[in-house]
């Protein structure tokens, strides 16, 4: 029989009015047959009984820390109460929820850091309602890199990645409007991005000589500068001084022939310039099951690939294997961290 884990997985509420509890409920109650590594679950407690009633569920919840949380796992689902601040209705997101989903995170962050479980796994969020309640980050990953910095004393600059089953894909412009990504995207940027990915693909993803697939910004890469200069002036010489430093990034490509299945062959990452020339063909070719990872965090994070859902919540019909493949992904990245530190 193998020993049973020491430190469980800290998995975070996100907003308990979307798919969060569903999806959380579902991935527990398949525990065994998925033989999913333990987790703890962030939240509150009282909206996860409601919502697993709701779903008519057995699911008996246990009070527990990051200590008891592998012990626990087995007959019970571990849960660290953080109040939701309201009583939670399944579709309909409240402002009030805003302080604990943002208290869940700060708090499976810190949990990490310290060595108490081994990676924060985060479930979706609804940006708007933490807009709503003053939250000044454009999304998970900058909040998350802003937590890490402050308990290194490091400046942390996270890259976002999707992962799945057929595709990596990360987007070097996240959350900012399409306008303004030319005026955003440097050479530095590009550079500093290819870096991480390329560290963390060898240091976490065990893959020795990782290839850097690196997509132009214009239509056709550009056309020799007829359809833009910048992947000319911009991203071609971040490749060459990628190149230099030994890591094996070509391109710019055009987007348009980077996704096919010959293609993806030849690469074990896309590095793209903006937000959906990523995240398109990440979730066009592994919805349910790819996964968001943060890359260049002192800390191993993943979350599902899609959003809260609320038009779907307490319905039945959500599909966990998104949750699934990041809390297996999360135990696999912190296994080998564990390994190789």
């Amino acid at each position: 029989m193998a020993p049973l884990p020491t430190r469980p997985l800290a998995l975070t509420q996100g907003d308990p009015a979307g798919i969060a509890l569903d999806i959380t409920l579902d991935a527990w109650t398949r525990r065994k047959e998925l033989s999913l590594p333990p987790f703890l679950f962030i939240g509150d407690p009282e909206a996860l009984a409601v919502r697993a009633h709701l779903l008519e569920l057995t699911v008996p919840l246990q009070i527990a820390t990051a200590a008891t949380a592998c012990a626990v796992f087995a007959d019970a689902l571990p849960v660290l109460a953080v109040p939701a601040g309201v009583d939670v209705a399944a579709g309909i997101p409240h402002v009030a929820t805003a302080r604990g989903t943002i208290a869940a995170i700060e708090l499976a962050v810190k949990l990490t850091v310290d060595g108490e479980t081994s990676a924060v796994v985060t479930n979706p969020i609804a940006k708007s309602v933490l807009y709503e309640a003053g939250f000044g980050f454009p999304g998970h990953t900058e909040f998350l890199a802003d937590l890490a910095g402050k308990a290194t004393g490091k400046t942390v600059m996270p890259v976002m990645m999707l992962a799945g089953p057929k595709l990596r894909a990360i987007p070097v412009t996240i959350h900012i409007p399409l306008k303004d990504v030319p005026s955003s995207l440097t050479a530095e940027l590009i550079i500093e991005t290819c870096r991480i990915a390329a560290a963390d693909l060898k240091q976490r993803f065990g893959i020795a000589h990782p290839r850097l697939a690196v997509a132009g910004l214009n239509p056709h890469a550009g056309e020799d500068g007829a359809l833009g200069k910048e992947d000319q002036e911009i991203i071609h010489p971040a490749i060459e001084v990628l190149r230099a430093e030994g890591i094996d990034a070509f391109g710019p490509l055009p987007a348009d022939t980077m996704f096919h299945d010959e293609a993806r062959r030849r690469y074990d990452v896309a590095i793209c310039m903006y937000h959906d020339q990523a995240l398109i063909p990440a979730k066009a070719l592994g919805f349910d099951d790819s996964v968001n990872v943060t890359l260049g965090l002192p800390f191993v994070r993943t979350s599902p690939d899609h959003g809260t859902a609320f038009g779907i919540a307490g319905k039945g019909i959500a599909n966990a294997n998104s949750l699934v493949a990041a809390l297996r992904l999360a135990d696999d990245l912190a296994r080998v961290a564990g390994e190789t530190a």
